[in-house]
């Protein structure tokens, strides 16, 4: 072969592994801050991206004379294309779907405390009639969305699954923008067609019933084009073992990047394109930040046995590893997920005391034998201190950077039990 063909062949290989690799987004300098200030476990993390999977995206945010702000991202290894198990992080998309939906539905008299009674109207589905951890002992969209982000209950997430219909959950947010995001199962045994239909479903006012929905099939098409498979065996739904990888093709998907731009809309709706907000009214909205930043322990109803849900329960960032109560003057707005190895969480961290203001968004996979649906997961041995860890570092970096102006973040002040 002529030293021409050799060079052309090499500039070949050249761009196509430049397009291999395109998709993936690394900062550099963000990358050595946490090697340099990193534990010995972390840099064992980072040094492993095979193995554990992660990607980082810690968000700057900085504020003009007006209290406007701005967002600029900063990436470790963020590849949307990098499938995960999004788990419980679905539910975020689907609660802001949810009161997207019961906005539109105001004319019939409901808001979100309104009596919400689920029938059962095919195979698999339950029916719901009574919340005996409601105040009224009803269900609601208000209760499903304290369920959700107090503990992440997954009962909750599928009646606000229902409600929304497959195919208008999916179709709003393909709208937004978000087109690589598919959210096509409740977190319970179901087959694909069964997860297609959803329930009948009746709205209270008082105790007269003022609206009913019909049971709904999707007919929606999703591209299940890109096979998913991860590890290397698996137990199946009846605990056999199965000497195969995992399949994920026809799993939720929800790239980092679009859970952290879910989490930005809503809590600085203005900083994003208007096709792309939710359309939620002040007070729902209101309702949403305050759950996603209240503590189990603060909560009335649901109450929670809080050696089981202590306040740090769903707070990935800073505290989860060691249990540990955040002290007054933070406040973590998020929503995180965990599932067959995988943890991810997506959070907008405030520390009153010192002005600060920062988004974090990462995922790690941690499975070391390679078997999924095992429960022998190293999420206590290395992903919550992986997540304690980056926080404390980037939050300590936020509190020292330089600022031409700091933060009002009155808005972001709740007042809680």
């Amino acid at each position: 072969m002529s030293i021409s063909k050799n060079v052309t062949l090499i500039m070949l290989l050249t761009c196509l592994l430049s397009r291999a690799t395109a998709q993936e987004k690394t900062d550099e300098w963000l990358l050595q801050l946490l090697r340099t200030q990193g534990s010995p476990l972390l840099q064992h993390v980072l040094n492993h991206p095979d193995s554990f999977q992660y990607q980082i995206i810690y968000t700057e945010i900085n504020r003009d004379k007006n209290n406007k702000p701005s967002f600029k991202n900063h990436y470790v290894r963020v590849d949307r294309n990098r499938y995960y198990n999004p788990a419980s992080t679905v539910k975020l998309p689907t609660a802001l779907i949810a009161l997207e939906k019961l906005n539109a539905l105001r004319k019939h008299g409901l808001d979100i405390f309104s009596g919400m009674l689920t029938d059962s109207s095919f195979s698999a589905q339950t029916a719901v009639r009574k919340d005996t951890s409601a105040a009224d002992g009803l269900p609601s969209i208000a209760n499903y969305i304290k369920k959700i982000f107090l503990v992440s209950d997954n009962d909750a997430y599928n009646r606000l699954y229902e409600f929304n219909g497959q195919d208008e959950l999916n179709g709003r947010l393909h709208q937004k923008g978000y087109k690589d995001v598919r959210i096509v199962r409740r977190f319970v045994t179901m087959t694909e067609e069964e997860n297609r239909h959803t329930n009948a479903i009746s709205f209270l006012n008082k105790s007269d019933t003022v609206l009913r929905l019909p049971p709904h099939y999707s007919r929606m098409d999703f591209d299940y084009s890109k096979r998913v498979l991860v590890g290397k065996a698996h137990y199946n739904r009846y605990d056999s073992l199965i000497n195969a990888p995992f399949d994920f093709t026809r799993h939720n998907n929800l790239p980092l990047e679009d859970l952290r731009l879910m989490l930005q809309s809503v809590l600085f709706p203005a900083s994003v394109a208007s096709d792309q907000r939710f359309t939620i009214g002040k007070e729902d909205r209101d309702f949403l930040l305050q759950y996603m930043s209240e503590y189990p322990s603060e909560s009335e109803h649901p109450k929670y046995d809080t050696s089981e849900f202590f306040d740090s329960y769903c707070k990935f960032f800073l505290y989860k590893s060691n249990r540990q109560k955040p002290p007054a003057n933070i406040r973590i707005f998020n929503k995180p997920g965990w599932s067959y190895g995988y943890l991810t969480d997506a959070a907008y961290i405030v520390d009153f005391a010192t002005r600060t203001e920062l988004m974090l968004s990462a995922v790690i996979y941690t499975n070391r034998d390679g078997v999924l649906n095992d429960d022998k997961y190293e999420y206590k041995e290395i992903g919550y201190p992986f997540f304690k860890e980056i926080g404390e570092i980037l939050l300590n970096y936020d509190r020292n950077r330089a600022r031409k102006t700091k933060p009002n973040l009155d808005e972001f002040r709740f007042v809680y039990r």
